[in-house]
């Protein structure tokens, strides 16, 4: 629905978008950029909890921090470092899933996402992958932030072991 054009006004719910969807295009049609999507989603939480992980235990171990481990100054300074990280790992896959996602069914500009990879750097270089950087990062760092710091303050208020402590 992102991806149509203009409906001349018109709003189109989701059930009149399925059915034209899957009357021009089958049951594909709901799963165009489905592996860059998956590759996407693996990379994304992978590269969160990696680096969101690493950095804390950087920023516990130089003392600088007030508050240690549990603290909300460390677990915000290493999500928001998390988020850039996110944001460097993901933009190349978002490219490619949205060029997927938006090439038009009757006019396949890319063949699958590799295909679609050799075109952007052949056209843009590997600089194409990164359009958008600031927008992607500036979504990604509240949202870990939020996400992470939570998480460990309800693992803390339970006594559980949190991360990296």
């Amino acid at each position: 629905m992102m991806a149509s054009e203009s409906t001349g006004g018109a709003e189109q719910g989701l059930a009149p978008v399925a059915k034209t969807l899957f009357k021009e295009q089958g049951i594909g049609g709901f799963y165009r950029g489905l592996e860059a999507n998956v590759a996407r989603a693996m990379v994304l939480n992978g590269t969160k909890m990696a680096c969101y992980d690493q950095i804390k235990q950087t920023i516990d171990a130089t003392g600088l921090v007030p508050g240690g481990p549990k603290g909300i100054l460390s677990q915000f300074l290493s999500a928001f470092g998390a988020g850039f990280f996110m944001a460097v790992t993901v933009s190349p896959f978002d490219m490619v899933r949205t060029r997927l996602m938006n090439q038009p069914p009757d006019a396949k500009i890319y063949t699958g996402a590799v295909d679609c990879v050799m075109k952007i750097v052949a056209k843009d270089g590997p600089g194409g992958f990164y359009r958008g950087f600031i927008p992607i990062w500036m979504r990604f760092a509240p949202t870990t932030c939020l996400q992470l710091i939570i998480f460990e303050q309800i693992q803390n208020a339970l006594g559980l072991k949190g991360l990296s402590s």
